[in-house]
């Protein structure tokens, strides 16, 4: 269950051959991208935030560390996903991809730090 490296992009960003298996983390896609132009591995929608928690959180940077908290709660229940997410880009750098303009206050950052403790 091993991955070479955890790093995370966002979905409008070049696709590069160091990127590894490229996972869409949204719940939703995302606008102005093709399937074809994100050249993705998988897209789990299993392992992003709750609606719920997506829809309070609302991308507020002062709602953000309440937000981590509550997102690794949540995540602490999907192990079943995780594993599975490990499996699937064993062996590969992962790249957790997302579309939220905000690159400091989002989910795939929280999770990059989730998954980043597991390995």
């Amino acid at each position: 269950m091993a991955v070479q490296s955890i790093q995370i992009k966002r979905i409008y960003e070049d696709v590069s051959e160091n990127d590894g298996y490229r996972v869409l983390v949204d719940r939703l896609w995302p606008r102005g991208v093709s399937k074809e132009a994100a050249q993705l591995d998988e897209w789990n929608k299993r392992i992003s935030p709750s609606p719920e928690l997506r829809k309070w959180f609302d991308h507020d940077p002062e709602k953000f560390e309440e937000f981590k908290k509550r997102y690794k709660t949540e995540l602490a229940d999907r192990e079943a996903v995780i594993d599975e997410l490990f499996e699937n880009a064993e062996g590969q750098k992962l790249t957790l991809l997302y579309a939220a303009k905000d690159e400091t206050h989002n989910h795939a950052i929280v999770l990059k730090e989730f998954l980043d403790e597991l390995i």
